[in-house]
């Protein structure tokens, strides 16, 4: 699927929904509002587990999350296409059960340094393998920014501030921050349920975000 070139959150539950108007490589389209009952079981499979807490641990979702999604048959589509990050196990094995668990080569998998925001700071996290579809042609040095359950992927060489969202400085604190220019070299920035207007050279850009990768 092409990227479009303006920014976009990548949302795994709506991804999902597009998607599923495309993908008649599954022999027909998929009901993606049933079937999770079998997902979930290829889910700890995929992963090496051997136990639906295992998963639960892994995900960060509480036990009864996991059992409402189980009972009611809610198709996890967040969850799956965190699996196809990490594992590189194959969507069309996920979702349907057919075809190979692994078609997605390791070595296919991009190494991109992450970093996990806290406090204001950076920390190092080590690298983290993404999938070539989260990373769009125009980014030229990626940086994955994990801040909760979301995983934004950013350019540092976009260093020149334009409207969207971006890893920003201010006074010594990393944030990200939705940016809008306005007259004249001033700036509208909101984020964590606040806003504020300051002069653009207040702003110290160090990386834009292009996709956010997120479970809800």
């Amino acid at each position: 699927m092409k990227a479009p070139k303006e920014d976009f959150e990548v949302n795994f539950k709506i991804a999902f929904g597009i998607c599923q108007c495309n993908l008649d490589c599954f022999g027909g389209l998929l009901n993606f509002n049933s079937g999770g009952k079998k997902v979930i079981e290829r889910l700890v499979e995929a992963y090496g587990f051997t136990t639906r807490q295992a998963l639960c641990d892994h995900l960060g979702v509480s036990k009864s999350t996991m059992a409402t999604r189980y009972m009611r048959d809610i198709f996890p589509a967040d969850w799956v296409l965190q699996c196809v990050v990490e594992t590189g196990t194959s969507i069309d094995w996920l979702v349907s059960g057919k075809g190979e668990l692994k078609t997605t080569a390791v070595n296919s998998l991009v190494d991109v340094e992450t970093r996990e925001l806290k406090n204001g700071e950076a920390i190092a996290l080590g690298t983290h393998k993404i999938d070539p579809v989260f990373l769009l042609n125009e980014i030229k040095s990626a940086l994955a920014i994990k801040i909760n359950q979301h995983v934004y992927i950013c350019d540092r060489e976009d260093t020149t501030i334009s409207d969207g969202q971006w890893l920003v400085d201010i006074e010594g604190k990393l944030s990200i921050k939705k940016i809008n220019l306005i007259p004249v070299k001033r700036a509208m920035v909101s984020g964590d349920g606040f806003s504020f207007e300051c002069d653009i050279s207040d702003i110290k850009p160090i990386a834009k975000v292009h996709t956010v990768i997120s479970e809800a």
